[in-house]
């Protein structure tokens, strides 16, 4: 089954908590060829960031729960190769340094014209070669892999034939290895925040995913249930 490769140079995450100015951005880049995700908070932002691993990320410092530096921390720790572009009111020296030390690739002080915003992603992506990013293209658990590159999943070398949405729930459970995650969680990740039907979707997913990658269905030993909450991959040893 060939399933639609999401792995491009073009996709952009937006980290920005004024509404107006997030769609303001997001339709500039997407009149300029780019995917555009949304994000108004920063634990927003790295959900959005787990479930698409987006090429550039435009981020705010001014978030409303988390600074756009502690964001830009906890992202550089899983990817150091994201391009990350600080786009905030703040114009100190101390702040464009401290941004530019913890791994920002550009900052740009509002007010800012959106043609200069497309013209910085531009020229970030033309030094920079994305494409070329080892830890992003291939998740490995055990016999399990999961190729970024191709949206093939193999087990011992065999290729598993699995819908796109069973291929994005091995993914975030590959991105997120040992880490529990409800059913709401995986709701807004594989589904997106605004998915209205039953959550026990979640449960046939896991269900025919354990079918498809479990020696024995009946124990599970890479999805495993997290009693009252939802479930975990289990780390490889």
């Amino acid at each position: 089954m060939q399933i639609l490769d999401t792995v491009t140079r073009n996709q952009v995450l937006i980290g920005e908590d004024d509404d107006h100015i997030r769609r303001f951005i997001s339709i500039n880049l997407s009149h300029n060829g780019f995917i555009v995700h949304e994000a108004s908070t920063g634990e927003e932002a790295i959900k959005s960031y787990l479930a698409h691993q987006p090429d550039v990320i435009v981020l705010d410092i001014m978030l409303p729960d988390t600074d756009g530096f502690e964001i830009c921390r906890r992202i550089r720790e899983k990817d150091p190769a994201v391009i990350i572009v600080f786009l905030t009111a703040r114009g100190q020296d101390l702040d464009r340094i401290k941004g530019l030390e913890i791994g920002a690739d550009d900052y740009i002080v509002k007010p800012f014209n959106p043609l200069e915003l497309v013209a910085r992603i531009h020229a970030i992506l033309r030094r920079t070669d994305v494409s070329l990013k080892p830890q992003r293209h291939i998740l490995q658990s055990g016999p399990i892999r999961v190729d970024l590159n191709s949206n093939k999943v193999f087990k011992h070398d065999e290729a598993i034939d699995l819908t796109p949405k069973e291929f994005q729930m091995i993914r975030t459970f590959l991105e997120q290895p040992d880490t529990a995650l409800s059913r709401n969680e995986l709701l807004n990740l594989v589904w997106g925040e605004d998915f209205v039907g039953d959550p026990k979707t979640v449960d046939v997913h896991v269900r025919k995913l354990r079918e498809k990658l479990e020696d024995d269905c009946s124990k599970p030993h890479w999805i495993e249930t997290v009693w009252g909450l939802g479930y975990r991959w289990r780390k490889d040893e």
